[in-house]
This record gives structure tokens, sequence and C-alpha cells, in this order.
């Protein structure tokens, strides 16, 4: 028997037969559309499928997106940034943390630049590799800076988990995590003095699949009851955004405004209760999180709960971690492409200043990033 191949589980999910049968009828039903429509995929990955795959050359030109905030990096504020810096430098100190974080600009430097005046900073694909680190240097105090979307959080919370259970004495963390209903609110509705979200140009939402695997398709039916924002879950495969952008152009069509589910083969309503359980043990909400480009968002960030305090590294290094807010660079608009109101191409310093060797904005650091995902597949546009 021929075994399972890793591609096997995606190839009919990248088929150019199927993905043209499904452009083809997205024009059919676009042509019966009202008006335009503008549908903002939250997710990074999202926009890098899209890119990559050349499917905005596909759709009718009745159909726009718009690239959203879903990148944990490109969201991370200067001043956390910094927090992340500082605490590399300190003695005895091993900052570990996800690899994408290396090269994001604070104001003080990127971690990558810590590195260079002789920082211990080390990059993970797995928290759990934290563990062996903090192991193998008893003498070291292990920062683990966490960052991510519900998709990761349990992760961390897993972490948490182990070192309590084990009774491991030298990892600290530093939560950084944030959550996407929030920060869909708000840029819907918006009422920092900051920031006229009510510009926005939003219809409709593809939302982000592995987040609702963790957190439940449950966590967007806010969205047609109280917004009339339409909201169609969707997988990261060509097949699967193709699918779900002809679902919700049939909702406009067919007077309907509802939250559906597209990639159903993992998402279910409820969506993983244990580590939602894992995670509700170890964090709570933050009264506020600054998101990088949005401004300070009512409950869209976690913190380690004040059971947990002899572990939090923000607690026990508050005496030097500045609390201050930092603008960005004043050329960079990041913060326009994270709200949806601008696209890489419209900043001056792409591709040319700004680049993914030498960013100046979070949006090209990150591999995930709406500008890193230009500068990569831009060609596709032409």
């Amino acid at each position: 028997m021929q075994s399972l191949q890793l591609k096997d589980l995606y190839d009919g999910f990248r088929h150019p037969k199927v993905i043209l049968d499904l452009a083809k009828r997205i024009r059919m039903e676009a042509k019966q559309l009202s008006k335009p429509i503008n549908i903002m995929e939250v997710c990074g990955g999202h926009t890098h499928s899209i890119m990559k795959y050349g499917l905005l050359q596909l759709l009718s030109e009745s159909i726009h997106f718009i690239h959203g905030p879903g990148c944990p990096v490109c969201i991370m504020p200067k001043e956390r940034i910094d927090h992340a810096y500082i605490l590399s430098l300190q003695q005895d100190v091993i900052l570990v943390t996800l690899g994408d974080m290396i090269k994001v600009p604070g104001s003080r430097g990127s971690l990558q630049e810590a590195r260079a005046r002789g920082a211990d900073v080390r990059f993970v694909y797995s928290p759990l590799d934290t563990i062996k680190i903090a192991v193998e240097h008893p003498e070291k105090k292990v920062i683990f800076f966490a960052i991510g979307f519900e998709t990761t959080t349990p992760m961390t919370a897993a972490l948490i988990d182990i070192v309590l259970k084990r009774r491991i004495p030298n990892i600290f963390f530093h939560i950084n995590h944030v959550t996407v209903p929030e920060v869909m609110v708000e840029l819907i509705d918006s009422r920092d003095r900051h920031i006229d979200s009510y510009n926005n140009r939003i219809d409709a939402f593809l939302g982000p699949s592995h987040v609702s695997v963790i957190a439940g398709s449950k966590i967007y039916e806010q969205f047609p009851k109280k917004y009339t924002r339409p909201v169609v879950v969707s997988g990261f495969e060509p097949v699967d955004i193709m699918e779900s952008i002809l679902m919700v152009v049939c909702q406009f069509n067919e007077g309907r405004c509802e939250l559906e589910v597209e990639y159903k083969r993992l998402v279910s309503r409820e969506g993983n209760l244990k580590a939602q359980a894992l995670i509700e043990n170890y964090f709570e909400k933050a009264d506020l999180f600054k998101w990088r480009g949005l401004g300070n968002i009512p409950q869209s960030g976690y913190r380690l709960r004040e059971a947990f305090g002899d572990i939090d590294a923000e607690r026990i290094y508050a005496d030097i971690l500045p609390k201050e807010e930092i603008e960005d660079h004043k050329l960079c608009i990041c913060g326009d492409i994270l709200r949806g109101m601008a696209t890489p191409n419209e900043c001056t310093i792409f591709s040319t200043a700004c680049k993914p060797s030498s960013p100046l904005g979070s949006c090209m650091v990150s591999s995930e990033g709406a500008c890193a995902a230009y500068y990569k597949y831009g060609n596709l546009l032409s």
C-alpha cells in the first residue's frame, strides 16, 4: 500500500481546473452584484495565498480585497519590541522568541541588533524548545517572549503548565498574545481619537482558519448580527479561498448576512475546548492592548493571571521596562495598511528604502506581512 504523502493532503486544494471553475462561477455571480464589495482577509496567511497563487487576477473587478491586521509580528508596537530588546540585554538573561521577531525594529533597535551587542537571543520553532534551553543553562533566567493570536496562545499555556508542574525555576514569560474578534470590532466601530474607522470600506470578512480551529466559529457570530458584515471562515489553500469568496458573493446576491464556515474539515462552532480551558487557566484579558497602527484596543490581549506573577517578566522587570507609547517611522504607512486603509504599493518607501533586507516597517519584516507579500509576489499584479 502506498504511504500517504504530505502533498496528498493539499494537492486537491491547489488543482488548477477547480480554481478556474470557481473563478468562472464567481465572475458569473459578481455580475448580479448591485455594487462592488470589499472583502477583508483578516489573516496574513490568506494575504500570502491570494498573492502567491494570483487569485486577484482571476476575480471580477467588482470584488476587492482589503488586507487586515492578522499578522502577530506586524501588529506588535515599538514599545513592546523595546521590552524584548531591554530584557535581552540584562545580565544572565536568555531571551527566547519565535523567528519572525528577529528583524522587527523597535525604537532602540531590533533583536538582531541586540544580538550584535552581545545579547543571548534565541529563536525557536516551538515554545517547548524553551525547556531544553533552560535545563541546559540553569544559571540563566530564560525569558520566553510570547507572541501570536489564538492559534499559538495554547502552546504558551502548555509551556507554562509544564514549567509549573516540573517546577522549572528559571523560565519566565513576557506575554503578547492577542485575539481576533476585538480587532475586527475596532476596524468597524472604532472611537479612538487617532483613527477614523468610520471611513473603513469593509463589506465582509474572511475569517482566519487556524484561529477558528482553536476558538471556534462562534467568535464571529456578532458580526452578521450586530455589524451587518457577513463572515466566511476560510482555509488557506487557493480552492478554500475561492470557494469562500463565492460564498460571500452569494450572500450579497441572495440578501443574506450570515456566518458561514467553508473550512468545515477542521473548524467547529465550539472549537478546541481543551485548548480554551488551558488558556483560561493561565491567562486573563488585559483591559487594553496596543496594536501597531490601531491604538489601544479593549480586551484584545492576554496577560498572565495575578497568581502567576512570580513567572511574569513584565511584572518582575517593571522598573526597567518603558511604558510610554512610541510613534512609528514618519514615512512608514504600516498603520494604514494594518487598518485596511492603504495597500503596500501606496507607500513611498516600499521596495526602495524598505525591503526585506532592510525593513523600516513591521509589515515588511514578517513572513505573513502584507508588504512582504507584495514584495515577493508583486510581479503577479501586473
